[in-house]
């Protein structure tokens, strides 16, 4: 079964941040895709680019609005994600306990629903 794992942390903290402790902070995340390809479970991963750069859309009553930034501000933000294939939601959880980000910040742990060719959960 396939889970995402959403990475929440702080983006200022990286900002913050010399290039040589950036190039340090790098690592953990090298070494967790890594890992996370030699168990198998790898399916994809990225990181996002920071909130600044972000559009929130919506669309209400035929009229599309745009706004400059995430929907809502917070203290962590959504800053990358990786897409896991394991058997179970506790191996999803163990994966997400082993993340850089569960060190800095918040993992959130989601199955992906997966639809039939009629568009019916399967």
């Amino acid at each position: 079964m396939q889970y995402m794992l959403l990475i929440y942390g702080d983006e200022n903290a990286w900002e913050g941040m010399s290039p040589e402790e950036q190039a340090a902070g790098l690592e953990p995340w090298t070494d967790y895709t890594k890992w996370l390809k030699e168990t198998g479970a790898y399916v994809a991963g990225d990181a996002l680019a920071p909130t600044t750069a972000a559009t929130t859309v919506r669309t209400r009553e035929g009229q599309t609005m745009t706004t400059d930034g995430p929907f809502a501000e917070t203290k962590e933000q959504l800053g990358g994600y990786y897409l896991i294939d394991v058997d179970n939601l506790d191996d999803a959880i163990a994966a997400a306990a082993k993340c850089p980000g569960a060190f800095m910040g918040t993992m959130e742990v989601r199955p992906v629903q997966s639809y039939d060719d009629e568009g019916n959960p399967s």
